[in-house]
């Protein structure tokens, strides 16, 4: 049987202007720009000792993960360094939702992109229940 091997590209339609949008997330979350206008993350760009992967799920009709935004989705961004992103953001004006936490595979933050959806932070550690106190 074919399968999915993993994702290919994360797009999504901006409801005010692209190219400010653009900006911000080159600006804010370091995303290199190609002349094209968009981003190639290539995963041995990742340092993470997990080794690089992307998590898939499906959240229940009514949840609320994904409040205060009203999109139907919330992209989920490795970062190689909480600290340094949560600083990095602090200067730019960024509101940071909640976070960042430390949870059993790593520490995770929300913010809001300037046209109001959410985007998880999450710098990845190997799964282990010490990880919830660093």
């Amino acid at each position: 049987m074919a399968k999915v091997t993993g994702i290919g590209g994360v797009f999504f339609k901006s409801t005010n202007d692209n190219k400010a949008l653009i900006n911000w997330y080159s600006e804010n979350l370091g995303i290199d720009l190609e002349e094209w206008g968009g981003a190639v993350l290539k995963w041995p760009d990742d340092t993470a000792e997990d080794g690089g992967m992307t998590v898939w799920h499906v959240a229940e009709k009514g949840s609320e993960w994904f409040s205060p935004s009203n999109a139907s989705f919330m992209i989920n961004y490795r970062v190689d360094d909480m600290a340094g992103m949560m600083k990095q953001l602090q200067d730019n004006g960024v509101e940071i939702i909640n976070g960042p936490e430390s949870h059993e595979n790593g520490k995770f933050a929300w913010i809001m992109d300037p046209d109001g959806n959410k985007i998880e932070l999450w710098e990845p550690k190997i799964w282990d229940d010490k990880n919830k106190e660093a």
